[in-house]
């Protein structure tokens, strides 16, 4: 498998450093495709300017971008970053807030809105947004400002934002204790033959595609780290199925990867092959569908419906829920309506 290190900060700060070992049975490859496999939000420009600025290695030489990969090959990176003081600039962006008090409040984020900034994405961010319309913002352990959990770039959904030191502590150690309540509403690919049941697997990052990650069991368990995800069924809609997921933790594209371990990949879900046909028929007419149903909702079919916690103040249980976002629903009814001709015929 290739290994994958971020070394940021050993060298220049203004660099974003990187350090793979090409796996065994890797193909001979371009080394600018290979590396748009392994580093989120890489462009093949920013790749090809890298090795223009001789800043990809091979085995201790720098390469050209045409460089064909082999296997056991050590590759290293630089991509050069703006500097880490400007990473953080406050933007006035529009943020819906569902709830606020003196110590945290809820936003409801809409999908295409990355959370915080990182490799690629240095503004436009929720935390962009946040640390303009909200001073003093306590850092997370990650020194990120406000933020105790997150939800993917085209994940849409309500997110708990602390305000203070003790309202940050408090709300994360939930987060950490598995005591929050937090349910998604996902259409996924296929016919979800249990009415509900709990997926478990150990979620680590994927040994071939890096941007993924996969479920390990087993003897390799190890890899990856415990993730529970209780599905329910709510409405069977022939080729696909809404589900409701109820999280016990919280790792990284937690419901995208549990759903796809069982043969149900979320609808357009991109990185994880839901962005093909999945289900259905070789009709040209039912393909026309999907790919409607595709520019509708041009993400995967995922929405943090409902937040629920303890106040870290007054100890009152709270909760709260959202619409499921147009574009989402939008697709919904498309299949609804679709399942319910093709019962009638």
């Amino acid at each position: 498998m290739a290994d994958i290190v971020d070394v940021s900060g050993q060298e220049d700060e203004l660099y974003e450093h990187y350090a793979f070992r090409v796996e065994k049975g890797q193909q001979p490859l371009r080394i600018d495709k290979y590396l748009m496999n392994f580093v989120e939000n890489a462009t093949r420009n920013k790749i090809q300017s890298a090795a223009k600025d001789g800043c990809i290695f091979v085995n201790g030489n720098t390469v050209k971008s045409n460089y064909k990969v082999k296997p056991n090959d050590h590759i290293t990176v630089k991509f050069e970053h703006p500097p880490h003081e400007n990473l953080l600039v406050a933007e006035d962006i529009p943020i819906d807030v569902v709830y606020e008090d003196d110590d945290l409040l809820v936003v409801n984020k809409p999908a295409g809105m990355v959370v915080h900034p990182g490799h690629g994405n240095y503004s436009g961010t929720l935390i962009n947004g946040l640390i303009f319309h909200f001073e003093n913002l306590p850092n997370n352990s990650s020194n990120r400002p406000g933020l105790v959990h997150r939800i993917d770039k085209d994940t849409s959904g309500l997110l708990v934002v602390a305000k203070t030191e003790v309202a940050m502590a408090h709300l994360s150690n939930q987060f950490a204790e598995k005591t929050s309540e937090r349910e998604y509403v996902a259409l996924v690919w296929g016919n979800v033959e249990e009415d509900e049941g709990t997926v478990e697997g150990h979620i680590g990052r994927h040994p071939k595609n890096r941007l993924q990650n996969t479920v390990y069991e087993g003897d390799e368990a190890l890899k990856g780290k415990p993730a529970v995800t209780h599905y329910k069924v709510l409405e069977r809609l022939g080729y696909v199925t809404l589900v409701s997921c109820k999280l016990e933790t919280g790792r990284t594209h937690q419901i995208r990867v549990h759903m796809k371990h069982i043969g149900h990949t979320l609808f357009n879900d991109e990185r994880y092959g839901g962005e093909k046909i999945l289900k259905g028929t070789t009709f040209t007419k039912y393909k026309q569908f999907v790919e409607n149903c595709f520019k509708v909702l041009p993400r995967q079919a995922l929405h943090a419906k409902t937040l629920g916690f303890e106040h870290p103040t007054t100890g009152k249980l709270l909760s709260f829920s959202t619409e499921i976002p147009e574009d989402m629903q939008l697709c919904i009814d498309k299949w609804r309506k679709y399942a319910k001709h093709q019962d009638n015929l």
